[in-house]
């Protein structure tokens, strides 16, 4: 079977999101952010899952495309955790290289498909 680069990308970082989740809660004792980039973080990897899982290559896209927008929303609250101090300068920088990366791949395969269908 051939490796599935965002597969593998979003697992990782849903594994970073719950124990970013962890840390808010325990540490920072901060009970409402945490769990909206708990869900979003995870929603991205989830989707992702259950594209390759689609019925038709449309169904497929649609997945994907729930996929950029939950990476998206993720990015958001990254950067409200960042701007109101829960995370650190080097906390933020590295989970949100993550999720950047996350975002340009799943653009880019969007566009690759959308291209293609056109």
């Amino acid at each position: 079977m051939k490796e599935n680069i965002i597969q593998q990308k979003s697992f990782a970082f849903a594994i970073r999101i719950v124990e970013l989740f962890k840390h808010l809660q325990s540490e920072k004792k901060e009970f409402v952010l945490s769990k909206q980039i708990l869900h979003s973080g995870t929603s991205i990897g989830a989707n992702i899952e259950e594209s390759i899982g689609g019925a038709s290559e449309k169904d497929f896209l649609h997945k994907l495309t729930i996929s950029y927008k939950e990476a998206r929303e993720t990015v958001y609250w990254l950067k409200l955790l960042h701007a109101t101090q829960y995370i650190s300068d080097k906390e933020f920088e590295s989970i949100h290289s993550d999720a950047e990366e996350i975002c340009k791949i799943l653009a880019k395969i969007q566009l690759t498909l959308k291209s293609r269908n056109s």
